[in-house]
């Protein structure tokens, strides 16, 4: 043991200083006198060790594991792991949470295996009480090297989120004398530690220098994931970040630059986290790679070309570039860049590249045979300014590549049919070609297919599939309503039938669920289905006996506590069926629920529904109030003769629900509620007036159904209210009322407007829900959607091209109304210019060429009426681009047209893209410019 021995001498001296204890340990309490223990000693020193860690004594723990042999230490830790098992019930604030730290550390020192105390030392269950690093060094100071380098590798080969403490890492490093472990754990601790510069006030550069181990640990950092983040949030830029002191350790001669080098690369060639990318890009330009050492990487610059950061490919293009102009790589490699750079779409880059191209061009004119395919790439781009720039420069070297022969003509004239239309008249002119050669096919309008409603599937036969079911969708949050709605089903049905068997199935799907913590105080869970029923959560609670009956008797006849907003209409009604079925799962269980949608759209059917009313007579249930209202708003009555049977079939019930719902079967629908705009700052909303039909519905109705005739008021609409967070419950709202989605639209259209106003994320998601449901888009839908178009997240708006195309696609978009309704926005501010744009380019990319401009016809007067006014007032961000969308759909779909304000915008001088595509879209409209 004399290694070991030594190892505890070094030990002894930090830990003392580490360590606030009541006294010094001593070399002499380290190590045992004797090895031979006997059961009475081992007790009495276990029963000592084990009161001193129950009260977080640990310089007295510290004390009696140092005088232990390694025999006690085993006698002691069966208990140690009994007090961790009692510890791990423990309430958080318990008076026995302060053992942890000592049970860490004397755990710890008790296993005599490294793999059981790299196990001890990482459990989860001790992770945020654990002992310092030097007390843990301290107990196992007295062990082997080679034990001690075993056990900093299995830390070392942890995951990260096992949060071993770096100190410990290392300190075990320095005592055993093993290599350094380079594994994700050891690295990342390493660089936190580099980073903690305020600890010494010196720098990442010395602190580098003086580290034993920089030149193993630094080419690991090429290895960790994500570790771009972490060196960039700890160091950021300047003389004393991380990149200027690799590159002065480089320059120094401590890291070798070649091998440096290479990695930068190969780590930009396989990583795409733009962290990573913006950090390993920095520190390959910090180490500044001369020509040479750029000329041996050409294969690997060309591959760095087509990254997807554009910062990495701009910095490939500019290196390929300095080298093509030194006359370095060849023309084919030249054309190989291009083929990849001029296919991206940033326009910077690739305007760059086709510059690069034309310098070449012009200093070597016989190079146009292998560059001048690579140049009609530009011709596919979506910005016709580079098409231009593409094409010049083939009408200019064209005649050039004949001398190497035709197959150059023949490459450009196959890729000059992607041009615009307005280009290919000189494309054709500058190739020889036959203006027949590069017409256009004729145009056919692309939509997707209009949705169906489908058959929603019954609810699951056994409690078995049904418990499981009700696990998915308490853990996924699913909000999907055919779903959620056969399983609620599926509870009031088995309820009826099986409770006690349900009741047992349902006890693993629910466990972790709050409220079925038997600690918590009873009344918490009243107080909080009290407030809302929480979708299933409320029938779940109470089938198992969770939630008391008085609490499901009051939200049942009351409501909901929350002081009233826009969307409390739709909430009353969907919430007071739950709440419903929830009460009568205590008190008097249903068969089953009336109001289950037959379609996805939420309707039922109405000769099932009179099927449902019979079999409730024939077991002599009673319908809950709620469930039958509900059922009465869900029943299709679009069609005459099957509304008008089916009635009749109701009657003959002779039942009161019968008759309720054969008089509304046979009622006439009442038209969609007028609706009236008003300015609120930069946005426009939307009042709606109160629905009478509802008013016809036969027989009482619930209070919470009331509110649905009543109209929506703009005050109503409030930034902040219970359901703005509550994002599943509104994909429920279209089935609350099936048919009528104009009523539901116009409660969102506050809510839909701050992903454009307020660049809030997310919100946008319902506008497909809505665009699929049935019933007339009115003014309510179509303004949705134009809010959702001028979003600020990409994934907000692209669920508005996909509600307008599928609105689109029923035949009920009114494309001139979204058009006004865009063009006021984008005036008023709410909807910004460049966002628009990009959300019809999106909708016109799927072959929807003609909606689009449709849409942007009825726009632009509105949006150009400014500055043909002022004709020289800038134009705002983003028109450049709208103009040229347009332009693009115009002459796909093939319009043709006056647009008001047009003219006097393409007689304005200059050559902003504004102007241009202005004069574009005219020459595509055959406009003839006013004299």
């Amino acid at each position: 043991m004399s290694g070991a021995v030594s190892v505890r001498d070094a030990v002894a001296v930090a830990v003392n200083r580490a360590m606030p204890m009541r006294g010094a340990v001593s070399r002499d309490r380290a190590v045992s006198v004797s090895g031979v223990v006997s059961v009475g000693e081992a007790v009495s020193v276990s029963d000592a060790l084990l009161e001193a860690v129950r009260a977080g004594r640990t310089s007295e723990v510290v004390g009696l594991l140092d005088g232990m042999t390694d025999p006690e230490r085993r006698l002691c830790l069966p208990a140690l792991k009994e007090l961790r098992k009692e510890l791990r019930v423990a309430r958080w604030d318990a008076p026995s949470r302060k053992a942890y730290p000592t049970l860490h550390a004397a755990g710890a020192a008790c296993h005599t295996g490294a793999a059981g105390t790299a196990a001890w030392i990482t459990a989860a269950d001790m992770r945020w009480s654990q002992a310092s690093p030097a007390a843990l060094l301290h107990v196992l100071g007295d062990r082997e090297q080679d034990w001690l380098g075993n056990l900093a590798q299995r830390l070392a080969d942890r995951p990260e989120t096992a949060q071993v403490p770096y100190e410990l890492m290392a300190g075990l490093v320095r005592l055993s004398g093993c290599p350094v472990p380079t594994t994700e754990t050891y690295v990342v601790g390493w660089v936190e530690e580099i980073g903690s510069l305020w600890q010494r006030g010196d720098t990442v550069l010395q602190r580098l220098r003086q580290d034993p181990y920089t030149t193993e640990l630094v080419p690991a950092l090429f290895q960790i994931p994500d570790i771009g983040s972490r060196l960039d949030w700890l160091f950021g830029d300047g003389p004393d970040s991380w990149i200027d002191a690799l590159a002065k350790l480089t320059e120094e001669g401590l890291l070798d630059r070649r091998a440096m080098i290479d990695a930068c690369v190969a780590r930009l060639l396989r990583g795409v986290a733009p962290a990573d990318c913006r950090v390993f890009l920095r520190l390959l330009t910090a180490l500044e790679p001369t020509s040479a050492e750029e000329r041996e990487r050409v294969t690997d610059w060309l591959a760095l070309a087509s990254h997807p950061a554009s910062t990495v490919a701009s910095h490939a293009r500019t290196v390929l570039g300095s080298l093509a102009l030194a006359g370095e790589i060849t023309a084919r490699q030249v054309a190989e860049m291009s083929a990849v750079v001029l296919f991206r779409t940033e326009k910077k880059l690739v305007r760059a590249q086709l510059v690069l191209l034309g310098k070449l061009l012009r200093r070597d004119p016989s190079s146009a045979a292998e560059l001048l395919p690579a140049v009609a790439h530009a011709f596919g781009h979506e910005d016709t300014d580079v098409q231009e720039r593409a094409l010049k420069l083939v009408e200019r070297y064209i005649g050039q590549a004949d001398k190497a022969g035709p197959q150059t003509r023949a490459e450009v004239a196959d890729a000059a049919t992607q041009l615009s239309a307005g280009l290919r008249a000189r494309a054709s002119a500058a190739l020889g070609l036959d203006a027949s050669d590069l017409a256009s096919q004729p145009y056919l309008e692309l939509l997707p297919p209009a949705p169906e409603p489908s058959r929603l599937a019954p609810a699951p036969d056994s409690v078995v599939e049904l418990a499981e079911e009700v696990g998915a969708l308490l853990v996924s949050g699913d909000g999907d309503m055919g779903v959620f709605e056969r399983v609620l089903d599926g509870l009031v049905r088995h309820t009826y039938l099986r409770q006690e068997e349900l009741a047992e199935a349902l006890k693993p799907a629910v466990a972790r669920s709050w409220w079925m913590d038997t600690d918590r105080h009873y009344h918490s869970a009243d107080e909080y289905f009290r407030r809302a029923p929480y979708g299933l959560e409320v029938v779940l609670a109470a089938l198992l006996g969770r939630v008391r009956t008085s609490t499901l008797h009051k939200a049942h006849q009351h409501g909901p506590m929350d002081d009233p907003c826009v969307h409390t209409a739709l909430s009353a009604a969907f919430n007071a069926r739950l709440w419903e079925a929830a009460y009568r799962v205590r008190t008097d269980p249903m068969p089953f629920l009336l109001a289950t949608p037959t379609w996805s759209s939420g309707h039922v059917e109405p000769d099932e529904l009179v099927t449902r009313l019979g079999e409730y007579h024939r077991l002599g249930a009673r319908p809950g109030e709620a469930d039958f209202t509900q059922a009465l708003l869900r029943v299709r009555r679009d069609d005459r003769a099957v509304s008008t049977a089916a009635a009749g079939r109701a009657a003959a019930l002779g039942t009161a629900e019968g008759d309720r719902l054969a008089r509304w079967l046979t009622s006439e629908g009442a038209a969609t509620p007028t609706s009236t705009r008003h300015r609120s700052g930069e946005r426009v909303l939307l009042e709606l007036g109160g629905l009478d039909e509802l008013d016809g519905l036969p027989g009482s109705i619930p209070p919470a159904f009331r509110r649905l005739g009543l109209p929506v008021g703009v005050s109503e609409a409030r930034r902040y209210c219970p359901h703005y967070w509550n994002r599943v419950e509104r994909q429920h709202w279209l089935a609350v009322v099936p048919g009528r989605r104009e009523m539901v639209a116009a409660r969102l259209v506050r809510e839909v407007s701050t992903v454009a106003v307020e660049d809030t994320r997310g919100v946008a998601a319902v506008l497909p829900l809505i665009a699929e449901a049935a019933g007339e888009a009115g003014e309510a839908v179509h303004l949705c959607v134009a809010y959702g178009m001028g979003a600020r997240h990409p994934e907000d708006r692209l669920s508005a091209v996909d509600a307008l195309l599928v609105i689109a696609a029923q035949g009920q978009l009114d494309a001139e109304g979204l058009g006004r309704d865009l063009g006021q926005l984008v005036r008023q501010g709410a909807v910004k210019p460049l966002r628009l744009a990009e959300s019809v380019r999106i909708a016109a990319t799927t072959g929807a060429y003609a909606t689009v401009w449709s849409i942007l016809g009825a726009a632009l007067p509105v949006l150009l009426a400014g500055p043909a006014a002022d004709g020289s007032a800038p134009a705002a961000r983003g028109m450049g681009e709208l103009l040229a969308v347009a332009a693009e759909c115009a002459e796909r779909s093939g319009a043709h047209g006056d647009v008001e304000h047009l003219a006097q915008v393409a007689e304005r001088s200059g050559s902003s893209r504004f102007v241009t595509q202005a004069r574009r879209l005219r020459a595509t409209l055959g406009q003839e410019v006013a004299a």
